[in-house]
């Protein structure tokens, strides 16, 4: 089974200040791609070789955006965060491996609580 990778990809997209706030659907279509870029090669995560289940979860504006090969993408109705517990609570449940991208505390604390570890923004960050 492979390991689930969740993006947040609000605080994904805005950890680094380059004028996403201008286009936030955009950024996330840019996190996307290059996150299936990435997965075609089999190195979404530096240290982690092989592939990954990524799935990139958006909010807001970027809702609605479509998937592509190699990344799924989960539109919050609400927070997104609430969705990112919920998909890490499933993968515990499947006793599947689990990662979130984020640097969200809160968010990181309610994740670890269904045994999902963390990773770095920066370590998905195209």
């Amino acid at each position: 089974m492979l390991t689930l990778l969740i993006v947040d990809g609000a605080n994904v997209v805005g950890s680094v200040p380059d004028g996403w706030w201008r286009d936030r659907r955009g950024a996330a279509e840019r996190l996307r791609d290059a996150l299936a870029a990435a997965a075609a090669r089999e190195c979404v995560l530096p240290g982690r070789p092989g592939p990954l289940d990524v799935v990139l979860v958006v909010e807001g504006a970027a809702r609605g955006l479509e998937p592509v090969p190699g990344v799924r993408v989960e539109s919050a109705t609400g927070s997104g965060d609430d969705l990112i517990v919920l998909l890490a609570e499933r993968a515990r449940a499947e006793d599947r491996p689990c990662l979130v991208a984020t640097a969200d505390r809160e968010l990181l604390r309610r994740v670890a609580e269904h045994g999902a570890e963390r990773v770095g923004p920066r370590s998905v960050r195209y």
